[in-house]
């Protein structure tokens, strides 16, 4: 199909582009199920032999967090992300704003959120230019969203990490925006 040739080297596509090119949602079908594209969630397609250049460990990340335009990676992902936890990211969370209804992924975790914009930044993994919530407001959420646990070994690693200055001042203004007390956390590591 001739029609879907600016399609060949992007991503992904959704059925709505194809049919901005005269490809009917049937024909995407037939091409699944012939090999020549792939179904990534419904409603959007890459083609088949498109090899992405992302790592193969934030892939699945990249491809939801760019498929859902007002979508923040946050939470368990964004402090994997970081390198900010032990756990193992078994689905992808995704911040939106509480009035957004994306429609839904596999494995993945929608969180609706009041504030998607403190703390939002912009990242490339590989060729997907994402938003992710930067370290203080992960560090935030956590203690909003995540267990006692999950937060605290966040904060650790935050403050012992040598790859990047730690900014309480930050982390304390972010804290007291979205109303969460970890002064006594904060004051734990740099007094």
């Amino acid at each position: 199909m001739k029609q879907l040739d600016p399609f060949l080297n992007v991503p992904f596509f959704t059925a709505a582009d194809a049919e901005k090119q005269d490809v009917p949602r049937h024909a995407l079908a037939y091409l699944v199920r012939k090999g020549t594209l792939e179904r990534i969630y419904p409603g959007a397609y890459r083609f088949a032999q498109y090899e992405p250049e992302v790592e193969i460990q934030w892939e699945n990340l990249a491809l939801v967090a760019a498929s859902i335009p007002d979508g923040v990676i946050c939470l368990i992902s964004a402090l994997c992300y970081y390198d900010l936890t032990d756990q193992i990211m078994r689905e992808i969370w995704i911040a939106v704003p509480h009035e957004s209804h994306p429609s839904k992924r596999p494995n993945t975790r929608i969180v609706r959120m009041r504030n998607t914009e403190l703390g939002r930044i912009e990242i490339a993994l590989g060729e997907y230019n994402v938003h992710i919530f930067d370290r203080e407001r992960c560090i935030v959420d956590a203690f909003r969203y995540l267990s006692k646990e999950i937060a605290i070994k966040a904060i650790q690693k935050y403050f012992q990490n040598t790859k990047y200055k730690p900014d309480p001042k930050k982390l304390g203004a972010y804290a007291k925006t979205l109303r969460v007390n970890i002064t006594p956390y904060i004051l734990s590591y740099t007094t």
